[in-house]
């Protein structure tokens, strides 16, 4: 019997720890408690005592909670909790009384097809947008393009299963390598839907002749076709590198400073550019210049990594990612990839991530060694 207990308790919390178990469901119940009261006026009325104050926000809790369901599921856990909260019904037939019915009974069992309910939809929901993961990886490069000279790797992590970051690395015609790193405004779905329009906008312009901000420029005309008035723009960082010289020339549209670290530990923030694309048709976009050498590192990452929260709500912030850009004086790029990611998640712990991260880490191993 002690056996079948322990594999049933195993199959349940697939072998994680109590302890574990215990801060997953904190770090859970505090996500969900600020999602819903996004929606709950918290502020303090005049007059009002600490009690009233109390059943008002329980009482915003409460309908942010029923009012996202469809209005048959709203009535069923709305008989479930009246059959809760009954001591029992006692069905009475002239002077014979028969057994009191257990409405809790009752109220477990509604509660539970309401749970079939919201997990069927959960599940569907979940099936495609795995499908919609896929189709997402596919657009982005699974692996780094082979340059000489040059170490390239690259990660993203979605905070929902898909993401509205981009990243690239391909050759364009005149032979220099394009670098992107790209931020929708948003999450999820729409945000994953404008970058996969975006992609496609980019990898086509690319191809036409042209200078790097010239390719920038139209690309953002193509973004203010899709970004509702504004609404939907889209911070980016494009550049293009010559690995023969370590020669790059940058755009950046809006986007976090990207950071190079010198041989000699110097930090450069490349910050030249303009607005971020889809705001502004008519944007007069400035280039920036760096010149890379051997050893040299080069981090370009989206927002969510320098503002992921750990419990309480403090940001991992720009200080911390530059004190282990510090530490990277070698080893590959992937290495250093790790060694950042790593960081992060110390810092952060088991709090939900609340936005995509996504970094590219280029090192130059050599300069001069394509013709």
């Amino acid at each position: 019997m002690l056996r079948k207990l322990r594999n049933f308790w195993q199959r349940i919390s697939e072998g994680i720890a109590v302890q574990q178990l215990w801060a997953q469901f904190r770090a859970d119940a505090r996500e969900s408690y600020q999602f819903y009261s996004k929606e709950v006026d918290r502020a303090p009325l005049e007059g009002e005592s600490r009690w009233k104050r109390f059943w008002r926000i329980a009482r915003g809790l409460f309908w942010a909670m029923m009012m996202k369901l469809s209005p048959v599921r709203r009535v069923l856990l709305l008989i479930a909790l009246v059959l809760l909260f009954l001591p029992g019904v006692r069905i009475e037939q002239g002077d014979q009384t028969t057994d009191t019915v257990d409405t809790q009974f009752f109220a477990g069992v509604v509660l539970v097809v309401l749970l079939a309910l919201e997990l069927s939809d959960r599940v569907t929901m979940k099936r495609d947008l795995e499908i919609a993961r896929e189709i997402q990886s596919w657009l982005m490069p699974s692996e780094a393009p082979k340059v000489p000279g040059v170490d390239i790797a690259f990660a993203s992590r979605p905070a929902n299963t898909v993401a509205g970051d981009y990243y690239d690395a391909f050759f364009r015609p005149n032979g220099r390598l394009l670098l992107v790193v790209a931020d929708v405004a948003g999450k999820s779905i729409p945000a994953a839907l404008l970058t996969a329009t975006l992609q496609a906008s980019l990898r086509t312009l690319a191809a036409l002749p042209g200078t790097l901000v010239e390719l920038v420029a139209r690309v953002n005309r193509y973004a203010c076709e899709q970004s509702l008035q504004g609404r939907r723009f889209t911070t980016a960082f494009v550049a293009e590198l010559e690995p023969a010289t370590g020669a790059l020339t940058y755009v950046n549209a809006g986007h976090n400073w990207p950071v190079l670290r010198h041989a000699s530990g110097a930090i450069e923030r490349l910050e030249a550019g303009g607005l971020p694309l889809g705001i502004k048709t008519a944007m007069d976009y400035q280039s920036g210049s760096a010149t890379l050498s051997t050893g040299d590192l080069l981090l370009i990452f989206t927002d969510g990594l320098v503002e992921a929260e750990d419990e309480e709500e403090r940001e991992y912030g720009e200080d911390r990612m530059l004190a282990v850009v510090q530490t990277l004086r070698s080893g590959t790029a992937a290495e250093a990839l790790k060694r950042i990611m790593v960081s992060v998640d110390g810092f952060v712990g088991l709090t939900r991530q609340h936005d995509d991260i996504t970094c590219l880490v280029l090192r130059m191993t050599q300069t001069g060694t394509v013709d």
